[in-house]
């Protein structure tokens, strides 16, 4: 492995992308069965483009979909899971498509993923240096890999091989997987499906700009999942709002947080602590729940949204836009 240079956090999202297409999905639909032929539907119609170099982020509550997206594109669906699109096309190949081997062939290589919980993607009975080597190989004791190693922050990891996971910090292992995902293989795609979640505000902003770093280094593409729009704002070049299962909106992490067009992203901003000013007086409330959402005959967010007239509640809105901005609303004149 040649050597990195690596300086975290010394780029401005979106200065790397360009206006080729590393992945583009289309109509993807993910169901699950759930016992006497029923089936929930997690994700509905979800077509999105990521561009090379670009972070493309997937925000929603918790339900929204937001996972199964990920889960989807990697192929580590459940048996009981369905998957259906028009096409996913990565690298000149419809990922669904592909046999069991091909997809072998690409997962960890040409695609790789960050999970959320670090404390359980590693083996916690073997020791780090041991899982170090089963991706580094032999390599991992050269002097150029240690030294990008340690300068993404794992210092005290590289002098501590012979412990257990258990050992190490929520950051500490974060780092440790972000490593693993990245720099064994140099993958063209990230997926990061709410890699800080766990993580207290300081360390999560230490891997955000890791993050950062390594995209500007290796040139890839980053999907990156969250429910939190703070960090949303920090990272990502556009972002796509999930909610039912639906993408409802994409947008520039710009025009999604300073003109935001569906009710429900102005519903999350707006209860945003981060936003709140004396002037508005008690912070924003989302009224209801997404229970039942992903079942909607119309808009998903129908039954929550100020607006929803009986159209919303029967007619699924049409797409306004393209696959780069786009917005899914009947009344998305009244709601801007």
């Amino acid at each position: 492995m040649s050597e990195l240079t690596l300086e975290p956090g010394t780029s401005t999202p979106g200065r790397h992308a360009s206006d080729d297409v590393v992945l583009r999905v289309s109509d993807l639909a993910v169901r699950y069965a759930a016992g006497r032929g029923a089936a929930v539907t997690a994700v509905r119609g979800v077509s999105f483009d990521v561009r090379r170099g670009e972070v493309f982020g997937v925000v929603g509550e918790s339900g929204s979909g937001k996972s199964s997206i990920c889960n989807a594109l990697m192929r580590m669906l459940p048996n009981s899971a369905r998957v259906e699109a028009t096409g996913v096309e990565f690298g000149g190949r419809d990922l669904l498509s592909l046999t069991d081997k091909q997809m072998r062939g690409i997962r960890g290589t040409e695609i790789a993923l960050v999970p959320q919980r670090p404390m359980t993607s590693l083996s916690p009975t073997t020791p780090v240096g041991q899982q170090l080597r089963w991706y580094f190989g032999d390599s991992i004791d050269d002097s150029d890999v240690r030294d990008s190693l340690a300068r993404i922050g794992l210092h005290s990891v590289l002098g501590r091989l012979d412990n257990l996971p258990s050992r190490f910090s929520g950051g500490q292992l974060q780092r440790l997987l972000i490593a693993i995902a990245t720099l064994t293989n140099r993958p063209s795609l990230l997926l990061a499906d709410e890699p800080t979640t766990t993580l207290d505000a300081t360390v999560q902003a230490q891997v955000l700009k890791l993050l950062l770093g390594i995209r500007d280094t290796l040139g890839l593409s980053i999907v990156y999942v969250s429910h939190d729009l703070g960090v949303i704002a920090q990272i990502c070049d556009r972002v796509g709002v999930m909610y039912g299962g639906r993408l409802v909106e994409v947008a520039t992490t710009s025009d999604l947080f300073h003109r935001p067009q569906h009710p429900y992203t102005k519903a999350l901003l707006g209860a945003m602590p981060a936003r709140w000013t004396p002037e508005r007086g008690r912070l924003s409330t989302l009224r209801g729940t997404a229970a039942g959402a992903n079942r909607a005959t119309g808009c998903p967010f129908a039954p929550r949204c100020a607006l929803a007239d009986a159209r919303c509640t029967e007619e699924m809105p049409a797409v306004l836009g393209d696959r780069t901005s786009m917005v899914r609303c009947h009344r998305v004149e009244e709601a801007t």
